[in-house]
């Protein structure tokens, strides 16, 4: 079974876009930022919920996850009936729920797989158990597009600490040895007035990717709301290259837009929607 729906074909519908990531109840990371970046770009966001917590910006209290044969009833759903131009993962907290979504993708053929491996909080708590990481690089690295962990994920996943601008590219290739096509490492980590990401392509290139940082306490969500711009832009037809520049610009406005704004008492969300795009139809 396909993607496509079965629906009447009119040539025209909507770029669409799955999130299969965890709920943020305070709204700015996981599952709601991706739809709020899906629909700022102009896309169809759709959802497979994986667990939901109960967290602000100050922290994490509670992760409850959704049982696996729930979330294979999510995409199921989905897919079945509205199809999938792209696909972004985020928190997956078990094996058996890590397995679930490297099945549903094989069988349905799912285009353009981002893999944001969420680890850990912008709050520093941990959102995967120790044994889900091994599982996560075995079954979902291979059926990825590209990869987008941040230095302390990429520490994780490579079993080394990855601290130094000059280490940047080795760490993507490796995460590719990994078995993942592309990866795009995010430096944001690293101190210092620029940030550079290093973006690894299945052709053996190397792209070093770099902005002014920007002075803000609202980062909550960054990494999500970069995953799901690349899944949106890879679903409205640009290539992995192009699509990685493009959510990176999306990003740093976003971020810039929200930098002086407060919400709540800890990390606050990006401005998702400082630049709204109309919702695209596209022609099959």
């Amino acid at each position: 079974m396909t993607s496509q729906n079965t629906a009447p074909a009119t040539g025209r519908r909507y770029a669409r876009v799955l999130s299969i990531a965890g709920s943020d109840s305070g709204g700015g990371a996981g599952i709601q930022a991706d739809l709020k970046t899906f629909s700022a770009l102009g896309c169809y966001g759709m959802t497979a919920i994986t667990a939901i917590t109960a967290q602000n910006t100050c922290g994490v209290t509670g992760i409850h996850g959704i049982p696996p044969e729930m979330l294979r009833a999510q995409i199921d759903a989905v897919v079945q009936d509205i199809g999938v131009d792209a696909v972004k993962i985020g928190m997956l907290h078990s094996p058996e729920v890590v397995r679930v979504v490297a099945d549903a993708i094989r069988t349905y053929q799912l285009p353009h797989v981002v893999l944001d491996p969420v680890m850990v909080a912008t709050s520093g708590d941990r959102l995967i158990a120790e044994e889900t990481v091994a599982v996560l690089v075995r079954e979902l690295f291979p059926l990825a597009e590209v990869v987008t962990p941040n230095l302390d994920e990429a520490g994780w996943l490579l079993g080394r600490p990855v601290g130094a601008a000059d280490q940047l590219e080795a760490a993507a290739q490796d995460l590719q040895a990994l078995g993942a096509p592309a990866a795009l490492l995010k430096g944001g980590h690293l101190p210092g007035d620029w940030v550079e990401d290093v973006l690894a392509l299945p052709d053996g290139s190397v792209h070093r990717l770099a902005s002014a940082r920007i002075a803000t306490r609202n980062g909550h969500g960054t990494g999500c709301t970069l995953s799901s711009a690349i899944a949106a832009h890879l679903a409205l037809g640009l290539g992995l290259q192009q699509a990685v520049e493009a959510a990176r610009a999306y990003i740093l406005g976003a971020i810039a837009a929200g930098a002086d704004v407060t919400t709540g008492r800890g990390h606050g969300p990006l401005n998702h929607g400082y630049a709204p795009l109309a919702q695209k139809v596209v022609r099959f």
